[in-house]
């Protein structure tokens, strides 16, 4: 039987519970999602919205890239609480930071998917999320970063300035009617980094609501990172 792909729909997937420990003494929780019958060809490292707004490792867009892309796209989908953050998971200890010590968080995340062998990693941000990207991922080994809907409240223009020249690639995905960052003003924010991929998507919004721009994102991700996999399925036969 065929069923169309959309909303919370759980595709096979090899699903480990796990724990992340950081330099500074805290356990956070997570999940790591496998292809069912394949080694990953790349990672993804996901990093969730503000957590005092409601952001967590559940946020649509990364549990439907959880639920999909290890099926889809062959690709291994890491998701975490960053610290004082709660899902059906649990919650991971410690307080929210501002961004500050969760770089602690980012690392835990990184040395994971190091000590476990996951191939080609790349970091995806949504919103806070971003922030943490810009400003931790150039201290790991990545092949890049993918930033959706970054608000840049956090990371610095120095921070963001500091990605110019760097082999790995940054991509930016920029709602055309964003609450925060809109392409115009995107492309001054962002035009210290000449080698940023930015992309505009016509009546996207902040928070990606909707199948299309579910869809949309995942693509967009997948093209960076697997592009072979594309175009993405819209049918799945159980």
């Amino acid at each position: 039987m065929n069923m169309e792909i959309r909303g919370a729909l759980e595709l096979p997937a090899r699903r480990e519970e796990i724990e992340l420990h950081t330099l500074d003494g805290l356990t956070l929780v997570g999940e790591l999602a496998l292809p069912a019958h394949a080694d990953p060809v790349a990672t993804l490292v996901t990093l969730h919205p503000l957590p005092t707004a409601g952001g967590f490792m559940d946020s649509h867009i990364l549990r439907k890239a959880a639920a999909r892309l290890p099926a889809l796209a062959d690709l291994a989908v890491l998701r975490f609480n960053t610290r004082g953050t709660s899902s059906p998971r649990g919650t991971s200890e410690g307080t929210f930071d501002g961004g500050h010590a969760e770089r602690f968080d980012v690392a835990a995340a990184m040395q994971f998917v190091h000590e476990a062998g996951l191939p080609h990693p790349w970091l995806v941000g949504w919103s806070f999320g971003t922030e943490l990207a810009l400003k931790y991922g150039l201290d790991h080994e990545i092949d890049g970063a993918i930033l959706l809907s970054p608000p840049l409240h956090r990371a610095t223009a120095s921070e963001v300035a500091a990605w110019a020249g760097d082999p790995r690639q940054l991509i930016a995905l920029i709602p055309e009617l964003d609450d925060y960052l809109r392409p115009a003003e995107a492309a001054t924010r962002f035009a210290s980094v000449p080698d940023i991929k930015l992309i505009e998507v016509e009546r996207g919004r902040h928070l990606w609501v909707g199948e299309s721009q579910t869809r949309r994102v995942l693509t967009e991700i997948v093209a960076a990172v697997n592009p072979d996999a594309l175009p993405l399925p819209t049918e799945w036969a159980f």
